[in-house]
This record gives C-alpha cells, structure tokens and sequence, in this order.
C-alpha cells in the first residue's frame, strides 16, 4: 500500500491540507531537510488535532437529545422487558428483536424519523423488543445458559401469546447467537429466524482476527479481580476493546463530525449514534467467561462444544425459514464469521449488506439495505397456525 494511503487513516480535504500533505510526501523521498521535514509534520499533527478538538467540542455541546415515548410494556422479568411497538394491523405478523447484551437496545429505536422498530409497525408488521435493561446483582449471577433457557424462553413465550402464535425471532450481533438457541430449544414458538451480523467462526477473518480473538480469551485471569468485586465485565474495557477494531476511526469521525453542519439531520445521527455507543452495558461475569474464554478462545460455536442447558447449539437442527443478513463493512463481526453460520442453516436467505456493522440496523441508509428487505422476507413467510403456549 502506498505510504500517502495510510496517512495516518485520513485524506486531507482542504487546499491547505493538501499541500502539506505533498510537502510531507516530497520530504519523505529525500527532497528536503530533516528539519524541514519535522517541521511540516509538527504543522499537520496541530491541524489534525485542532479538528479532532473541534469535533469533540461540537458532540458535547450538540443540544439533541433522546426524546421517544416508551412503548407498551407487555411482560418484564427482572430488568428485562418485552416492549411492543404495535402497528396500526394488530393481526400483522409478529417479531421479536432480540438485541445483545452489550449494549442497549435503543440502537433497533434510535431516534425520531430513524427507528427500525417504529418503521417496522407502520410497514406492516408488529415489532416486539426484549429489551434486557440493566443488569444487577441477580443478573451478575446468570450463566448464558439461564439467559437463554430462562428469561428469553420465557420472554419468547410472553410474545406467542401476545401474538396468539409463534413469531418471527430476529437476532442482532451476541443476539443472534441467543436467538438461534432459544429457537432450536423452542422451535413450536418460532416461525422464522432472522440473525443479522451474527457471527458463528470467532477466528475467521484472517490471521490477525485470530490472534485478537485469542487475545480476548487470554487477558480473562488479569480480568477476574474486577469481575469478581463487580460481578460483571466493565463497560470501559468492552468500549475499549471496540475502539481497538479501527484505532484510528475515533479520531476519523470526530474530525469529520466538526465539519458538519450542527443544525443538520446528518448531525443531529451522528449525535443519536455516538450517546448510543457511550452508553454502554456491563457483561455479567458467567457470560463474559463463556464469551471471551469459549466463543472467542476455544471457537465452541464452530467445533460444535457450545452447549445451552446440556444441549449443543447446531444451526443445522433448525427446519423452518432463515433469513441472515451480512454486512459486507462489518469490523465486529466479519463477514467470514457471519457466512459461516449461513452455511450450517438449511436453505437460508442470505442477503449481502452494504453497510457497516451498526450502519446495518441504523445508518442513514438502513432502510434501504435491510429494514425493507427484511420486512419483505417476514411479509413472505407463510402464517401457519401454530398454538399459542400455555400460560407461564
């Protein structure tokens, strides 16, 4: 790769800018002094941070806020509750959106005008959320087999009997691998499965994807003093380790965010998606040792060793209608990862996604690239009857 294409993650945009950038150029080929050299990088270093700083500056001072009314709580266990977003066909086909655990699942609802959830009502379905709230001493106590073989099989059942059968179960990132085992272990509830961003091969992507992975599995004893006077995995380390996938994309955004126009629509997304990210969940302890230690050191979802209540999740198992959407941008879950999963289930839809990992959910172009064919595929699926489960 050429030097000037790494510079460092950007291209500069002004004349000004440009012409450094060739003096810097020109400089490394040995066309000028090394003081002259050291100067011209000073000088573009001072640039670059006085736009990072106005970016900066222009995000903490940006007035929006969150401002959306709550919908419908129709059954709660613990902190967790399943939301209904309704839609004007209260007979439409139900989904359940099941988000990860990591972070909040505002991201399906991000903001007026640019939520998946509220577009989902009006486009002819009945979106329901399993929003997992805040966990807590209980919570820091729960393996990711009692998340799955408890709270969401019995939020799961909670929305059938709100939908008076079984329901489509939509599954975004570490929510899909929820999804996929809720469903194998209850398919009578499921009609079809949805796994968006889901990954399956935790050391797919290459060489340096495995390292990271099996980076993340070694750092677990030097974690376990903080686990176990909190109970659970620090929101930092998880935004830490998130940062670490494009080191320089922080700096990259807040630099073009200072050019934007604060009184924008874009702006005003870039703010909803940014207090989205800064706000964080911690991962209870047991689910974090599972996390980091099985799917990302030993691989167990691909050797077939990743095991709910004694029973091994196989994607293979499932018989009725899949749908995965990759997106082809993707740094947290690589596409490589995500495909692999696609190949276990029988006959799946597969659709390639252009967008990132969050711009797939709630990018400016979301609806275009997943939510309409998402809601096409659910419009598609056959009602079967299905019984709706006893009461619990």
């Amino acid at each position: 790769m050429p030097w000037s294409a790494s510079w460092p993650g950007f291209a500069p945009r002004s004349p000004e800018a440009r012409a450094e950038h060739r003096r810097i150029l020109h400089a490394l080929r040995g066309g000028a002094d090394p003081e002259g050299f050291r100067a011209a990088v000073l000088r573009r270093l001072q640039q670059e941070d006085a736009a990072l700083l106005r970016g900066i500056v222009a995000y903490r001072d940006h007035p929006w806020r969150r401002d959306l009314p709550a919908p419908p709580t129709l059954w709660s266990d613990g902190p967790a509750r399943l939301l209904d977003y309704g839609g004007a066909d209260r007979a439409a086909p139900a989904a359940l959106f099941v988000p990860s655990l990591v972070n909040r699942a505002s991201v399906l609802d991000l903001m007026p005008g640019h939520s998946m959830l509220r577009w989902m009502a009006g486009a002819g379905l009945r979106p329901l959320l399993l929003d997992w709230g805040e966990p807590g001493a209980a919570e820091h106590r729960l393996s990711l087999g009692d998340l799955i073989a408890g709270r969401l099989e019995r939020g799961l059942a909670a929305a059938a009997r709100a939908a008076g059968g079984p329901v489509v179960l939509v599954g975004y990132c570490m929510g899909g691998l929820l999804a996929l085992a809720a469903a194998l272990r209850r398919p009578d509830l499921v009609r079809g499965l949805v796994l968006l961003a889901t990954p399956w091969d935790f050391h797919a992507g290459g060489a340096e994807a495995r390292a990271r992975a099996r980076a993340s599995a070694d750092i677990l004893p030097s974690l376990e003093p903080v686990m176990a006077a909190t109970g659970g995995l620090p929101v930092d380390f998880l935004q830490l380790a998130f940062a670490g996938l494009d080191p320089f994309g922080i700096a990259r955004k807040f630099r073009a965010f200072g050019r934007l126009d604060p009184a924008s629509p874009r702006a005003a997304h870039f703010v909803a998606l940014e207090d989205w990210l800064n706000d964080g969940v911690p991962l209870p302890a047991p689910v974090a040792r599972e996390c980091l230690g099985g799917w990302y050191g030993a691989n167990t979802p691909l050797s077939g060793e990743w095991r709910v209540a004694g029973e091994a999740v196989d994607p293979a198992a499932w018989r009725g209608p899949a749908f995965v959407a990759i997106p082809r941008g993707d740094r947290i879950v690589p596409p490589e990862s995500a495909r692999a999963l696609a190949a276990r289930l029988p006959a799946a839809t597969v659709l390639d996604v252009p967008a990132g990992h969050i711009g797939m959910a709630a990018g400016l172009r979301a609806e275009t690239a997943l939510w309409r064919p998402l809601r096409d595929w659910v419009l598609g699926l056959p009602r079967g009857a299905g019984r709706a489960p006893d009461a619990e």
